[in-house]
């Protein structure tokens, strides 16, 4: 081969090793193209679900005992200006209108409806096993909220939030010995007391009625004369009173269950000739605190009422935002409360309050 030919021939050798070369380098860049293509996809997709699951909103369907009271209409209240589309949430509201039947066939419409949790305040403490099970199977997680129940099986519900009913009694309690010393009533004198008790089975009024009776335990010269239900509404509690005032001649304590009981308490007392209050004939201790009951101690006519805040929606959020994130939550989440009286500067106090 001649010297011309020898190069030709290695000439076209090297151009076929060097397209062969440029073949392989092609297409090992482009599947390295498309793995990068392919990771930035999978960003991009993983991207587009946090910002779907961020822009989430959640459905909550809350069964309300009802609007009974001042302070559940606070209650009420929070709950829809937390719940609200601004902030991620669809809120489903139902008033039960104090019924329990009510509340069972709103949580099973809410079951249908596939909400993502539901927000129960319980007219009474039992009954509710086998509809909060149907919850449970659904995958739905409830959170109780102002009052308790009884059931063998704590995992029906996620988280309660509410006031600590006992600690309010006993607190009602503890005032009154303390108002009792301040008037330098004898140790032995006999202190004649009536309660207005809220709806029969609510754990607002079991926990009430048995902490103020732990105190009065320890006072034996307190006595009992009555309890009846006023079912925590007010034209209920003035007509009880009203029968309390027939049946006794000389009432020393109203211990009335809320606020609104007291109201009409006070009423009837006043129909019936006599005084309350600070300077008047009978002692009137009332709970929930509400913006009513810090005009009624202005007035003259309550002596004191002790907290128990309604203001649960943002505490519920709070659980919600935490169980979306896979969070563990407490069981039992008691709210801050306290008490007033007319030693305080009420209307400072009532100018703060947001209920």
């Amino acid at each position: 081969m001649s010297k011309r030919g020898l190069s030709l021939f290695v000439s076209a050798i090297m151009l076929t090793m060097f397209a062969l070369t440029g073949c392989g380098g092609g297409t090992k860049a482009t599947e390295e193209t498309k793995a990068v293509e392919a990771t930035e996809a999978t960003k991009e997709e993983a991207k587009s679900e946090e910002s779907k699951e961020a822009g989430k909103t959640i459905v909550v369907g809350y069964a309300q005992v009802g609007a009974e009271s001042d302070w559940r209409t606070a209650n009420t209240e929070s709950f829809k200006t937390t719940f609200v589309p601004e902030n991620g949430y669809e809120l489903i509201f139902n008033d039960a209108q104090q019924k329990q039947e009510n509340q069972i066939k709103a949580i099973r419409d809410f079951i249908q409806q596939e909400v993502d949790y539901i927000v129960l305040a319980p007219v009474v403490e039992t009954g509710w096993d086998t509809v909060l099970q149907e919850a449970k199977d659904a995958g739905i997680p409830v959170i109780l909220s102002d009052r308790m129940i009884k059931t063998s099986d704590d995992s029906l519900y996620t988280a309660l939030v509410c006031g600590d009913f006992i600690k309010e009694g006993e607190t009602a309690g503890h005032w009154l010995e303390d108002y009792l010393k301040s008037k330098n009533v004898a140790a032995d004198e006999k202190i004649n007391i009536v309660t207005l008790q809220g709806t029969i089975g609510a754990s607002a009024q079991v926990g009430r009625t048995d902490g103020f009776a732990n105190v009065l335990a320890n006072n034996a010269n307190w006595n009992m004369l009555a309890k009846q239900t006023g079912e925590f509404t007010q034209s209920k509690g003035q007509e009880v009173m009203e029968s309390f005032l027939k049946q006794f001649d000389d009432i020393d304590v109203v211990v009335a269950e809320n606020d609104n009981m007291a109201f009409g308490a006070i009423d009837a007392i006043k129909a019936a000739g006599k005084t309350c209050g600070p300077d008047g004939d009978i002692t009137v201790i009332s709970f929930d605190a509400v913006k009513a009951a810090f005009d009624a101690m202005i007035a003259g006519d309550l002596n004191a009422s002790i907290e128990c805040s309604p203001l649960h929606g943002p505490r519920v959020a709070e659980i919600i935002q935490k169980l979306e994130k896979g969070e563990t939550v407490d069981k039992i989440q008691y709210v801050d409360e306290s008490y007033f009286d007319t030693s305080m500067d009420l209307e400072k106090i009532k100018s703060e309050r947001a209920y």
